[in-house]
């Protein structure tokens, strides 16, 4: 289902090959799937037409004639391959751009572009570890959640981008139970589902085997697991992650809770390597992203592969007609 506002589409680094998956994400959408790139129309690659709005809601007929593009000047040309730290400031504000857009109603989504954190910080200062912690600092909100999701899968971390040595010492009842909590909640308010499964991996092989490979799984996790079940949720765990997610083990749940970066993200990417979407979850509106960089080495050479990029904006627009 199309929603009845387009998706907004923050630029992302301009020397990346952001406008380039802008340009292509029409070329495969057409009509089917309204959507604008913020950002200035310098940078695009000028292979197919587009139109400046001035207005959001003009991004549903705008489709037919081209590329819809909510303007943003930023000094300077595009060169592929080379980010300038005079564009900081304007790839930061077309997120911010997209932030006041999506929180007005003027568009169903925001769906981010990928950025490069070293030249953000270089030009603009941006302290900030990333996309979703920007974004959670301007939706106001303590705590985001970061969900990979395709059709064939959804897994979210409950730790990130640490070292694996240092991902026992993290991994606290309480961030668990907050990652569980946020991530029911937004399958119920997002994905339309009312009732969640969700599996939640082991920490150690086999689950720990009843301790005799770890004592976490069972001191730490089922005790939060068993807490949750008595308020109705769903959920079945600790689990041994490699028996996770073959296809019969993935039709009985809806989203998988993993204990760290790689026990999450190599399951999806060997499923769905070139569309998985990273959903950000505790906002109060919908943000999508391609589940990749930036892609330095073959930007401005016309073979960015769009795939990710349509399946975030296509999960951005589902979701958006399901809340």
């Amino acid at each position: 289902m199309t929603p009845a506002t387009p998706v907004a589409v923050s630029c992302g680094e301009p020397a990346g090959i952001g406008p380039e998956l802008a340009e292509s994400a029409w070329q495969h959408l057409g009509r089917d799937l309204p959507f604008f790139w913020i950002g200035d129309p310098a940078h695009l690659p000028g292979r197919v037409p587009h139109i400046v709005l001035n207005d959001p809601s003009q991004a549903s007929v705008g489709m037919a004639e081209g590329l819809p593009v909510w303007p943003l000047d930023m000094p300077g040309p595009r060169v592929p391959g080379q980010p300038q730290a005079a564009h900081a400031p304007g790839v930061i504000a077309a997120i911010e751009e997209g932030v006041r857009l999506v929180q007005s109603g003027a568009t169903s989504a925001l769906c981010t572009l990928p950025i490069h954190k070293q030249a953000l910080a270089e030009g603009a200062g941006f302290a900030y570890p990333g996309h979703t912690e920007f974004l959670a600092h301007l939706a106001g909100v303590d705590e985001v959640v970061m969900m990979l999701a395709s059709d064939r899968l959804r897994v979210v971390p409950v730790t990130i981008h640490i070292a694996l040595k240092d991902v026992p010492a993290a991994l606290t009842p309480d961030l668990l139970e907050r990652r569980i909590r946020i991530t029911h909640a937004a399958l119920v308010t997002q994905f339309g589902i009312p009732h969640p499964r969700l599996a939640v991996a082991g920490l150690n092989p086999h689950a720990g085997e009843g301790g005799r490979m770890g004592t976490e799984d069972a001191a730490l996790i089922a005790p939060v697991l068993d807490r949750l079940r008595a308020e109705g949720m769903d959920l079945r765990g600790p689990l041994p992650a490699d028996t996770m997610f073959h296809d019969r083990a993935r039709a009985g749940y809806d989203a998988a809770i993993c204990m760290y970066h790689d026990q999450a993200l190599i399951p999806i990417k060997t499923l769905d390597f070139d569309e998985g979407v990273n959903v950000t979850l505790g906002l109060p509106f919908i943000r999508t992203s391609p589940d990749h960089g930036t892609a330095f080495d073959i930007a401005g050479k016309g073979v960015a592969n769009p795939s990710s990029t349509l399946a975030a904006l296509r999960m951005a627009a589902r979701l958006a007609s399901a809340t």
